[in-house]
């Protein structure tokens, strides 16, 4: 089913329901109000809609594969329903073979956009999925693997994208290096440098890269998380990247709006993603990985496509240097 037949509705009525994504990431049934002649949705009970802990504790080699994750986490694969509001666009998404990146890239294709997506070699297996589900919508996909940590790989990824799709208006700084040490005397300096490289110094080169081909009316994104206000005691060197990746959100938007491309962030807070168990958290918070937000259980990825949709979409255009949670009820800043 295309773009074009996915949603028989009215933009106004899927977003007075909530948001195209979280209208449909629970495959939802619609129903003719008789009385109004308004589209309704079977509601579902957020506390009970996706798997809680405890989780079996397992473990994967950084950086993980979805695919071997138990559960498997949902990125909208089955879900999430497109209504055309991003037709034309062309997206760059880092990490999008899994996590927010993939249920982003899927949202993104489901929306009528083109979509190159970069991933390390090794996450190849979950990034084939994702670039079937692109073109499954007839969309374009491309994938990119490289190791953003190399500022001349970051140059030739926004360029094989720009000469791939034809353009760049979309671009989503997602991926990001999470590994857990109980002390900051476990943290190698080459640890903390592949932290900072992965999480700040890679999207500074892709932006910087980027701007040149992005007219008025592009959208930037970056994955920020709780942890940049909120930070825990074994991820020192993560939250300093994520509260880095709030800054520079709200700096960068002031600097671009004159040029018309708006910049805002997406926060989430526990997201059941690869990041967890390969390395960016103990076995005993992988167990219990959730628990502590107020519906009792970590978030899936395809509950956060429809915000990053949102903030790429044209008609949010008075949305720039702002950031979004997405965190259980466990607040914002």
């Amino acid at each position: 089913m295309g773009v074009s037949d996915r949603n028989p509705f009215s933009r106004r009525e899927f977003v007075s329901a909530g948001g195209v994504g979280l209208v449909a990431a629970a495959t939802p049934a619609f129903a003719q109000n008789s009385t109004h002649g308004a589209v309704s949705e079977t509601l579902q009970n957020p506390v009970g809609k996706y798997p809680k802990p405890p989780f079996k504790r397992q473990s994967q080699p950084w950086p993980g594969l979805a695919r071997d994750m138990d559960p498997r986490p949902d990125h909208g694969e089955n879900s999430y329903r497109g209504s055309g509001r991003l037709a034309g666009r062309k997206a760059l998404i880092t990490g999008g073979d899994s996590g927010m990146g993939r249920a982003a890239a899927i949202a993104f294709a489901r929306e009528g956009a083109d979509v190159a997506i970069n991933h390390l070699p090794q996450e190849e297996p979950d990034a084939r999925e994702v670039i079937a589900l692109i073109k499954a919508e007839g969309r374009i996909g491309l994938s990119i693997p490289g190791d953003i940590r190399d500022e001349a790989f970051c140059n030739r990824l926004v360029a094989e994208a720009v000469r791939g799709l034809g353009g760049l208006d979309i671009l989503v700084n997602n991926a990001g290096r999470q590994q857990s040490r109980a002390s900051i005397l476990d943290l190698s300096s080459e640890d903390f440098d592949a932290t900072m490289k992965t999480n700040i110094y890679a999207p500074f080169w892709i932006i910087k890269a980027a701007l040149p081909h992005m007219p008025p009316g592009s959208a930037i994104i970056g994955t920020a998380s709780e942890q940049a206000y909120n930070p825990s005691p074994d991820l020192y060197d993560y939250a300093q990247t994520k509260a880095a990746v709030m800054n520079y959100t709200k700096s960068l938007a002031k600097q671009l709006a004159p040029k018309g491309i708006r910049v805002n962030a997406v926060a989430p807070g526990p997201i059941w993603t690869p990041l967890q168990v390969s390395g960016g958290a103990t076995m005993e918070k992988v167990e219990h990985f959730g628990a502590t937000t107020p519906l009792g259980r970590p978030g899936q990825p395809a509950e956060l496509g429809s915000i990053y949709v949102q903030l790429a979409a044209d008609d949010a255009s008075f949305a720039t240097g702002q950031v979004y949670g997405s965190a259980g009820g466990t607040g914002q800043p």
